[in-house]
């Protein structure tokens, strides 16, 4: 009661005029805060998210601290966090500007437009996460008001302009990513030491890369830059100013006044009575001119006719098998045509869901293909646009749904928003009545699939385990994401399997072919899908985000065996020896006789110290295979566990040993 005491006669001593003006002042800013994430949301929640849950009561005076507005955190009622991920939002960010109070803001993988310049207003920010939007324009000098900022995530949008200097004058930013943007200009900046993390890559940058930044933050942190320098695997720096190079001008008095043959006149004499008469000399030029006409006319010929026997055109592949429809292929040859089209307009052409490198159909049509396979759900293409810098992978649909274009286009928006590290990114789609084409980005480095079955025989370098558990791990968050992002209409993904694994120029995985099962019959779904299937789904014939997990499970048991599910196997890659099994079944019955060991791939028992790591990531495994969904963890429960099992080897350690046939880091039991 003592301590009451004094804070009433605090209270009482303070002076009414400033109590007046405290109370007033927070309100007023509460309700401005209010205002202005109300204004957001009508600028930016297109689909009408958020509407049900930003509501205000008309019985009493309510805020959105007070009335706990999802993504909204407050601390003594002012708004301190907002947090929207993935929420599809369209729009600008000007509205945000008037948060003073704001220290997080985490709105990424939207598609919201406009600069970033009015955040600068939002002086008390420390962690801002914006990748995966839109936004474009330059970054003004008025960055450096962010004074508190630690964390800074401006990744995959259209910025553009030089990267300002006040970045380095932050003394609390720890991290900076402006990956996939536009920016330009000389790398002149000299980042300080409390900078921890830092990514620069697929920018337009120039200038000398000092090589203390390459061995603090990687080189991958600078790749995609072509106008960078520096030490190798760069192109070296000159070190001097490139030579002037002198030119010789057309009037004759600049040439030479004297020549070294009038210096000697035997000489002279002797090279004038040796000269061929004009008549022979021009003889010998026109026939050294017609062999060499003829000689490159058969290598181009020869060259022509290569090319075509390995690979083609995706304007004429499609128009082999579509000549049946006869003024229809008209639409392939012209992207100024009638009929069919991506856009609103009626128009033949491809809408993209980015900014980056776009191009016409007819540009597309125009690229040499080839082709890497084909599936139930059609055949996927590798195309190299005429500039020889743009490669796609083109999925040409067979046999879809035949749903109209609008119908065609919300199931396209429902693959285009999602944008995640692990999931295969939709660019662009075309279509038209009779065809339906998918444009995604082209991943060089093969699928999971692949790297655990190719070429088992001799000379095979074996997947090691650190490798293995960050596949899996990558290709459960983007699953994770895909099943969050679409929680409430419980979109499945539908086709998982360790083919639609696939790896990105830098070794990540990222789940493909997400939304495909939305382009078929749901009666027919499950049966044309080469996913690894449920227990319920050979009764019922539905997809679900359960089954998904179910499948995910057999994913994992096919990482730990290295062999191959009964119900997914491609003859080409499989040896003879390795032939598919029930997983679930076979590591039940295994286990049940304690010989769990002979679980494991034989690749990974040569490493020692990860039995432990083995044994959790199989208890994982077999708690995704439960046969009743209801049993079955969500996804991102499983990537919490996965994220759990405790790595010791990392895939750089330094352990490694270069004698050994392997990719692995680990220690082996060998000798």
């Amino acid at each position: 009661m003592e301590i009451f005491r004094y804070i009433l006669l605090f209270l009482l001593l303070l002076p009414p005029s400033l109590s007046l003006t405290t109370t007033t002042t927070a309100t007023g800013d509460v309700d401005s805060d209010t205002a202005a994430l109300s204004l957001f949301r009508s600028q930016t929640d297109t689909h009408g998210l958020l509407l049900s849950n930003w509501t205000l009561s008309s019985l009493s005076h309510s805020t959105a601290c007070s009335a706990a507005w999802t993504g909204v955190n407050c601390t003594n009622n002012r708004v301190t966090a907002l947090t929207l991920p993935s929420l599809n939002l369209r729009g600008p960010l000007h509205s945000l500007s008037s948060l003073d109070q704001l220290r997080i803001l985490d709105l990424r993988n939207n598609r919201l437009n406009g600069t970033v310049s009015p955040l600068f207003n939002c002086t008390n920010l420390k962690l801002v996460y914006l990748s995966g939007n839109d936004l474009s324009g330059v970054i003004p000098p008025e960055i450096g008001s962010l004074t508190r900022l630690l964390r800074i995530d401006l990744s995959d949008n259209n910025l553009e302009g030089p990267i300002p200097d006040q970045f380095t004058k932050l003394n609390r930013l720890i991290t900076l990513r402006l990956e996939n943007n536009a920016f330009s200009g000389e790398l002149q900046l000299s980042f300080n030491s409390h900078i921890q993390q830092l990514n620069l890559s697929n920018n337009e940058l120039y200038g000398h890369l000092p090589d203390n930044l390459v061995q603090k933050f990687g080189y991958n942190s600078f790749i995609g830059n072509k106008g960078l320098c520096g030490s190798s695997p760069l192109v070296s720096c000159s070190a001097s100013s490139p030579p002037v190079v002198p030119t010789v001008q057309s009037n004759p008095s600049s040439l030479p006044t004297t020549s070294v043959i009038d210096d000697d006149e035997d000489n002279n004499r002797k090279i004038t009575h040796s000269r061929l008469h004009p008549g022979v000399i021009v003889a010998i030029v026109i026939a050294n001119s017609v062999l060499i006409l003829v000689i490159a006319s058969f290598l181009v010929a020869y060259y022509c006719g290569k090319r075509a026997s390995s690979s083609s055109k995706i304007g004429s592949e499609i128009g082999k098998s579509r000549s049946s429809y006869g003024s229809e292929s008209r639409v392939y040859a012209n992207s100024g045509g009638g009929g069919g089209g991506g856009d609103s307009d009626g128009s033949n052409k491809l809408v993209f869901y980015d900014k980056k490198k776009r191009f016409e159909l007819e540009d597309l049509l125009r690229a040499s293909a080839e082709m890497l396979g084909k599936g139930g759900l059609g055949t996927v293409y590798r195309a190299v646009l005429d500039d020889g810098c743009t490669v796609v992978a083109v999925k040409r649909l067979k046999d879809a749904n035949p749903c109209g274009r609008k119908e065609f286009e919300q199931y396209m928006d429902v693959i285009g928003k999602v944008k995640h590290l692990n999931v295969v990114k939709l660019r662009a789609y075309y279509y038209a009545k009779e065809e339906k084409l998918l444009v995604y980005d082209y991943l060089p480095n093969g699928s999971l699939h692949l790297l655990l079955h190719g070429n088992r025989g001799p000379g095979r370098i074996p997947l090691d385990w650190t490798t293995r558990i960050s596949l899996v791990l990558g290709a459960a968050r983007g699953l994770a994401h895909i099943h969050e992002e679409y929680k409430s209409s419980r979109i499945p993904h539908g086709n998982i399997k360790s083919s639609n694994v696939l790896l990105d120029k830098n070794g990540n995985a990222c789940i493909s072919d997400f939304g495909l099962s939305l382009l078929l019959n749901p009666a027919h779904a499950s049966a044309r899908l080469g996913g690894y299937k449920a227990p319920e789904q050979f009764e019922t014939k539905r997809l679900s985000q359960k089954a998904d997990v179910y499948s995910f499970g057999i994913l994992l048991l096919e990482m730990l065996t290295g062999r191959a599910p009964n119900q997914y196997s491609s003859p080409s890659s499989v040896e003879e020896e390795e032939q598919p099994v029930d997983l679930p079944k076979w590591v039940r019955s295994v286990v049940r006789d304690e010989w769990t060991a002979e679980v494991f791939d034989q690749e990974l028992l040569r490493y020692k110290n990860i039995e432990e790591e083995l044994v959790s990531m199989l208890h994982v495994a077999m708690t995704c295979v439960a046969a009743l969904p209801e049993k079955r963890p969500t996804m991102p429960e499983v990537v919490k566990m996965i994220e759990e099992i405790r790595v010791e080897q990392s895939p750089l350690g330094e352990d490694y040993d270069e004698s050994r046939n392997s990719i692995s880091p680990s220690v082996t039991t060998e000798d």
